[in-house]
């Protein structure tokens, strides 16, 4: 069945790799120790390819957990490869268990660091605040410091630079594919590694939109707040996915792009140029992507 609506290919670094986000698969490519590269191809369906899929809003939600469950696979099944160790199933080796056990460490320690802390210092302060809106506008300011500084000393470590680069190779090879460009090394090096779409911007754009949910929720005791922050976390994401959709469909708009510039920026801290060796990875995840694509919309 042919798409009637343009889809927008995206994905993430994984380690010593690349995973590619399809329409209907996710595709998968590893650097081995031996210099070779693994590819992993596998469907998506359930709910994250139901009708509410469809629907603003929800889709935001969907979109969210899809990522944490496929990231956390694709992190796993990359970690082995890229240490040489076989995994005749793919991911299927790694257990449900497991994936979900990492994803809520994973999902706790971002809702403490980048909820819980920053309310937790507003709150000591909040006494010499009088508006609330300023109060709301001080945790998001703090929060955005926090994200910042940890997104900077995470940059000081070899690993995360070398998945940074991979970031980038991921970034510029959508980007080449999106401008309908021969997938090569020459021509993927004419694109920045900067992209509207990607998680670094969804993560500023979270801060945005909680800074103006919040702040209709005025200042109630500690407690309140508190909650406040951890029952909106889907609220806030599915209006910031809805947010950085806008972005994407209209980048070459004006005012979009004012309006990006600054998750743009930020993502210099999560990108670094690739070597050639890594665009190679990347482009492999793409090719097997797309023909992964083709091969599902030949059986539907």
């Amino acid at each position: 069945m042919a798409q009637n609506k343009p889809f927008f290919y995206g994905g993430q670094a994984i380690i010593e790799g690349v995973m590619i986000r399809g329409h209907r698969s996710i595709s998968l490519a590893v650097r081995r120790p031996d210099g070779g590269i693994s590819t992993h191809s596998e469907g998506i369906g359930g709910v994250y390819q139901s009708q509410w899929r469809s629907f603003p809003f929800v889709r935001g939600i969907l979109v969210l957990i899809e990522t944490l469950v496929m990231g956390t696979r694709a992190l796993m099944f990359s970690a082995k490869e890229s240490i040489g160790v076989e995994t005749e199933k793919g991911t299927e080796t790694i257990g449900s268990g497991a994936i979900w056990a990492t994803m809520g460490v994973a999902f706790a320690f971002s809702i403490g660091l980048f909820f819980v802390i920053p309310l937790l210092i507003t709150h000591s302060v909040d006494s010499h605040i009088e508006s609330s809106i300023l109060s709301n506008l001080l945790e998001g300011v703090v929060r955005l410091g926090i994200l910042i500084g940890y997104l900077s000393l995470l940059g000081l470590l070899k690993d995360a630079r070398r998945l940074f680069m991979y970031h980038g190779a991921e970034h510029m090879t959508i980007k080449a594919y999106e401008a309908k460009q021969e997938l090569s090394v020459t021509n993927i090096r004419q694109h920045s590694t900067a992209h509207p779409r990607c998680g670094t911007a969804f993560l500023f754009t979270v801060i945005l939109v909680s800074v103006l949910v919040f702040a209709f929720l005025g200042r109630p005791d500690f407690y309140i707040r508190f909650l406040e922050r951890i029952a909106l976390v889907p609220v806030v994401a599915a209006v910031s996915y809805e947010v950085i959709r806008l972005n994407g469909a209209h980048r070459g708009n004006i005012i979009f792009r004012i309006f990006a510039a600054p998750s743009m920026w930020l993502q210099k801290l999560t990108t670094r140029q690739p070597d050639d060796s890594q665009i190679e990875v990347a482009v492999t995840a793409m090719e097997a992507a797309l023909k992964s694509d083709v091969s599902n919309e030949a059986q539907t």
